[in-house]
């Protein structure tokens, strides 16, 4: 029996990077598709509570039939592993993203919390996107997922972590594993004025190079590598508890 993947995203589940990468892991693997019906970008690892999710089963660009989901990416994780699979998938693929993931990003990416979900429910997982946004190439992208995907699969990844991937534009130079940089976006709100005479804000802002020093994804990424990053679930700051555990709260 083939080895299973789970292939989500936040772009929505007919966009060419979803349907590209399937095409590719189609023929190693056996795959099933559960996608939000619509893009999702930027809704971090939101989850759907107060409203009922609803599932379609179709068929998608990449020749197979899909499921789509009216929920956020971690929510499709969720209900694919609980509910709408016959078996525990070997590893959850979510992307290929269009435009990169990295620094600040990965908290905001609904790419990055779809292969969250997914080690959180104990599943090895990682995200790809690739670093374009316009006329984008995503061969090399979904050649290297395939490639990872079988290495993860024969190897493991760690307990509670989860690979972040990135792919340069055109042939990658090469593999650097290495540290989310401190990059991030300098944003502010346009104020505007609508027909009926409202004000509205829409958010902009212009990506900010690091300054730091050393290895980052941003720097390598901008080299012309595919960089990798391993995330971990736990946040804790487990350098400061000692630092906290030394404050005296008396008066409580």
């Amino acid at each position: 029996m083939k080895k299973l993947v789970l292939v989500s995203n936040d772009d929505g589940i007919f966009a060419e990077g979803l349907t590209v990468l399937c095409k590719t892991l189609l023929n190693v693997f056996d795959v099933v598709v559960v996608a939000p019906d619509s893009e999702r970008s930027n809704v971090g690892h939101a989850i759907t509570l107060s409203l009922p999710l609803r599932v379609e089963a179709l068929k998608i660009p990449a020749g197979i039939t899909g499921y789509s989901v009216n929920g956020m990416p971690a929510d499709c994780i969720k209900i694919a592993v609980s509910s709408l699979l016959n078996r525990k998938p070997d590893i959850v693929i979510s992307g290929i993203n269009l435009g990169s993931n990295l620094g600040i990003d990965v908290l905001y990416s609904g790419t990055v919390s779809a292969a969250t979900e997914a080690a959180i429910l104990g599943i090895p997982a990682f995200a790809i996107s690739l670093d374009s946004l316009e006329d984008p190439d995503f061969s090399y992208a979904a050649f290297f997922a395939l490639t990872l995907a079988e290495k993860v699969i024969n190897n493991g990844l760690p307990e509670n972590t989860v690979l972040n991937v990135n792919v340069p534009q055109g042939k990658p130079s090469g593999v650097r594993v290495v540290p989310l940089s401190r990059a991030r976006y300098r944003e502010y709100y346009e104020k505007r004025i609508n027909p009926r005479k409202k004000t509205y804000y829409w958010l902009a802002g212009e990506f900010m190079e690091e300054t730091d020093v050393g290895d980052s994804d941003t720097r390598a990424l901008k080299e012309g590598f595919i960089t990798i990053t391993p995330l971990k679930i736990d946040m804790t700051n487990y350098e400061c508890i000692e630092i906290f555990s030394r404050w005296k709260f008396d008066d409580i």
